[in-house]
Formats: C-alpha cells, sequence, structure tokens
C-alpha cells in the first residue's frame, strides 16, 4: 500500500491577511470588519469596536508586517522548500470599500508584486478570495451578506483578481472556513453582521430574534457567490482550480449510549451542510428538518438551485486542529475549543489553549470527507498554538515538531488508505496574530517573529527548529520524520 506522498505533493504553510500582512492604511487599503477587532487573551475576549478607538490596540493594522517584510518571508518560505504557500487577498486592498466603482491600482499591484516573487521561488500560490475580510462599508452601509448585493460585489472583486493575476495563480479558495456562519462564530468577521451583543451595534443591526435566519441567509449568499465564482474562474482560465475551505471537526460519542451516538452524526454535518453545497451543488437531505426545527425559512431567489449546481468546487480543502466529544448529559465537562466545542476526551492531551491533540482525528476526517465527495483533498490549516521563548537568537520547539511529525504520520496512513490528499500547508507558517485570542504570544509558525502582544518589538524574523525540520520533511518528500 501507498505510505508515501505523491512526487507532486504540495507541501508548504498557510496565512491570512488580516493576522499577517498588516500595511493597514497604506497602499489604498480600506477598513475591514477584522481592522475593528482589538486584541484579547486567553481570558479576555476580543472586542469588536464600531468606531476605532485611537487609545485601543487593533493587532491587524500592523500584524507581523508582511507588507514590508514579503520579499524576505518568501524567501525563508523558499528556504524550507515550500511547494505551496497559503495567503489571501484583502479584499478592501482591491476594492477600498467592497463596491467602489474600480479596484486600487496600488493593491492590485501589491499581490502582484507577492506572486512574482512566490514564482521566481516555484512556490505556487494558493489564493483565499474571503478570509474573515468583509469590507467594513458593506458590514456599515448593507448589512454584509445578509443583503444580496454582495454577491454581486463579491463577483465584480473576483472577476478583477482572477483576470489580472492569471497566468500567476492556479489554485483559489471562496471563504475561508465558510461554516463559521453556520455555527454563529462569525457573525462579523465571515458574514459581517452586527449582532446585538455589546459594541457589536451600528447599522443593520440583526435582532435577537431573526438572528439564527440571518446566518442561514448570509450564508445563502455566501454560497451563491461561490458557486458564480467557480463557474466565472473557469470561464477566465479552464486552467483555475477552485476548493471549498471547512473548518473540519471530528467527533466521538463519549459513551455507547445510541444518544450520544446520534448527537456525534448530528455533530459531524458542521463538515458536510457547507461542503454538499459546494462540492455537490445542492443542499443536504438534513437540510429540510434543520430548517424546520430551526425555525428558518430560506428565501431562495428563481435559478439558485441551478447556480448552486453549475458551481461546483474542483477540490475540497479544510482546517484541521482538534476533535472532541458528543453527548447528551448536560453535566460533562465542556472542552475547550475555537471552532469545535464539545467534552472532554479522556485518552487525549491537550494544548495550553485547550484544544485536544488527536493525530488518528486527522485520518479519521480524511477518509470520512472522501468517501463523501471524491474530490482531491487538501489539508490547508493545522498546527499547534503555543508559547514560545526566543533565546539567543534561537526557538527550541520540540513540541511542535511532536505535533506535526504524528499528524503527517497519519496523512500517510490516509494515502495508505487510498485517500487522495495532494496537500498540506500548516497553519502560521510565519508566527502571526492568533484570531481567536488576538494574541502574539499563541505562536504556531517555524519562523518566530519579535512582537508581542501589544505590537511592541523589533519585527525581526528567527528561524525555529522547527524550521530544520520541516526542511528536510519536505526535502524527503515526507520519508524523514525524525
Amino acid at each position: 500500500m501507498q505510505h508515501t506522498f505523491p512526487k507532486n505533493f504540495y507541501w508548504g504553510g498557510a496565512t491570512a491577511a488580516n493576522q499577517f500582512e498588516g500595511g493597514y492604511r497604506e497602499g489604498g487599503k480600506g477598513e475591514s470588519v477584522c481592522d475593528h477587532m482589538t486584541a484579547g487573551s486567553r481570558k479576555a475576549p476580543r472586542m469588536y469596536t464600531n468606531v476605532l478607538d485611537p487609545n485601543v490596540y487593533y493587532p491587524s493594522h500592523r500584524a507581523v508586517d508582511f507588507y514590508h517584510h514579503y520579499k524576505e518571508d518568501i524567501a525563508l518560505f523558499a528556504e524550507m522548500g515550500f511547494k505551496m504557500f497559503r495567503m489571501s487577498i484583502n479584499w478592501t486592498r482591491i476594492y477600498p470599500n467592497g463596491d467602489d466603482a474600480q479596484p486600487n491600482p496600488e493593491g492590485i499591484e501589491f499581490y502582484r508584486k507577492v506572486f512574482l516573487e512566490l514564482r521566481k521561488y516555484n512556490i505556487e500560490p494558493l489564493v483565499t478570495l474571503h478570509h474573515y475580510e468583509v469590507p467594513y462599508h458593506l458590514s456599515d452601509a448593507y448589512g454584509g451578506w445578509l443583503n444580496r448585493k454582495c454577491v454581486d460585489f463579491f463577483q465584480n472583486y473576483c472577476r478583477t483578481v482572477f483576470t489580472e493575476y492569471k497566468g500567476l495563480v492556479k489554485y483559489w479558495l471562496t471563504f475561508n472556513e465558510i461554516n463559521a456562519g453556520q455555527m454563529g462564530i462569525g457573525d462579523i468577521l465571515s458574514l459581517g453582521l452586527k449582532t446585538p451583543d455589546g459594541p457589536n451595534k451600528g447599522p443593520g443591526d440583526v435582532k435577537d430574534l431573526d438572528l439564527m435566519q440571518a446566518r442561514f441567509q448570509a450564508l445563502h449568499h455566501q454560497f451563491i457567490a461561490s458557486a458564480k465564482a467557480v463557474k466565472l474562474a473557469h470561464e477566465i482560465d479552464p486552467d483555475y482550480q477552485v476548493g471549498c475551505m471547512v473548518a473540519g471537526g471530528v467527533f466521538y460519542p463519549y459513551t455507547p449510549n445510541p444518544d450520544d451516538a446520534l448527537k456525534a452524526q448530528k455533530d459531524m454535518r458542521m463538515n458536510y451542510f457547507c461542503g454538499d453545497v459546494q462540492a455537490l451543488g445542492a443542499y443536504p437531505f438534513f437540510a429540510q428538518r434543520m430548517f424546520q426545527e430551526m425555525g428558518i425559512q430560506l428565501h431562495m431567489e428563481p435559478g439558485d438551485a441551478q447556480i448552486l449546481q453549475e458551481g461546483k468546487v474542483d477540490f475540497y480543502s479544510f482546517s484541521y486542529y482538534m476533535s472532541t466529544c458528543s453527548t447528551t448529559d448536560p453535566k460533562v465537562e465542556e472542552a475547550n475549543g475555537n471552532a469545535v466545542i464539545g467534552v472532554r476526551n479522556p485518552y487525549i492531551p491537550a494544548s495550553d489553549w485547550g484544544w485536544q491533540i488527536d493525530p488518528k482525528g486527522l485520518r479519521y476526517l480524511l477518509n470520512d470527507l472522501y468517501a463523501r465527495y471524491h474530490l482531491p483533498m487538501m489539508i490547508v490549516e493545522n498546527g499547534l498554538g503555543a508559547v514560545d521563548q526566543l533565546e539567543h537568537g534561537a526557538v527550541h520547539d520540540s513540541y511542535r515538531v511532536d505535533y506535526l511529525r504524528s499528524h503527517i504520520q497519519q496523512i500517510q496512513e490516509a494515502l495508505a488508505d487510498g485517500v487522495d490528499v495532494i496537500a498540506y500547508t500548516p497553519w502560521g507558517c510565519i508566527d502571526l496574530v492568533s484570531l481567536s485570542t488576538g494574541e502574539m504570544s499563541k505562536r504556531y509558525g517555524f519562523i518566530y517573529v519579535d512582537v508581542d502582544d501589544q505590537g511592541n518589538g523589533t519585527f525581526q524574523r528567527y528561524k525555529k527548529d522547527s524550521f530544520y525540520w520541516y526542511k528536510k520533511v519536505i526535502a524527503s518528500n515526507g520519508e524523514d520524520l525524525d
């Protein structure tokens, strides 16, 4: 059986503009909703402020300053041997308000320079079009993705970048972790919805009773936008490959109780609801009952079903960080997590942030998704957030190596199972701002960036021990994991 990685396997790393790029207000960039997200911590949540407060730190404004360091950073990726680099285009760098009549030429040229630099080292860009970067103006003036006009604005943006970067980019992702909108963790960042809680209030607010309805209606508009983007991409360049991107989760029954098994089966649908629409071109069989039980009446325009069917993606990509357990027993302790919330599994360890470390869950999920979709699989986020110590220009992060090694071994097992896995781009290949907490101290990268949780530091880059380990892994095409 095939335990080895294919010769053309895409090894690399992943980032997102709002956590990595910086250059806020430079080069004609407009504001995104993420530019209104404050810093946070393990104990204090990030907050969205409708008006920017000059006395508050907003991490996305500088992040780790890829905007000014892109040549240096790409050279480091090339030194590791990257075959693919996942990044996102910030919509507001191309169309500052989202609904502008003309694109911003400085933004177009910035990304062109980035793609040319990647091509210089034979690194394939994997470009996310919408990675928690709703233009602030579209959220504030239109109510975000709840307004179907955003479909046309997104189509205009996609047409621009598909045309401008033809020949420089082959692989695209439409919406990052699109199921975040379904799960209620992406109201503002993913959908641009301003909810009634805390400081998130402003024009176009969504009321409490309408929230679930608004989430799924906005998500439907993203499905239509994604399908139209896929079709448009293939029209502009038949070689374009466009994928979905789903927050992947694995749920095990906490006990053999049939109720727990049924709960786990239902929870696994977080992988299928959006996946079915984007990969199979229609809402899943369970959607009707789900909508009925939630009191949701989805509005679909005539022709929407055909649009979804004609806009199926070419491959399925997902993030995977942890697994969890499902139970109907309310007394069982809840586990901490990001998108995947459940109960703690007593058989597996957890990170300092409470994320349960389960490499075999990755193999489980790969088999599960491939059996359902029969599409090439990309693992476009995976990694360990940890506190790293910089000592004399070095970071000894054997814990990160152990985490990644164990997950790569399970990808090998999935390949032997017959799963068509074509890419692995671990998250935060260079240190960046944590989305969930807004911290820098929760680090993922192979490259250390000297900046703290309040944006102070030299921004100098340092190679961690994991940098040299991953370089060896790539050079051996996954054969040398020691």
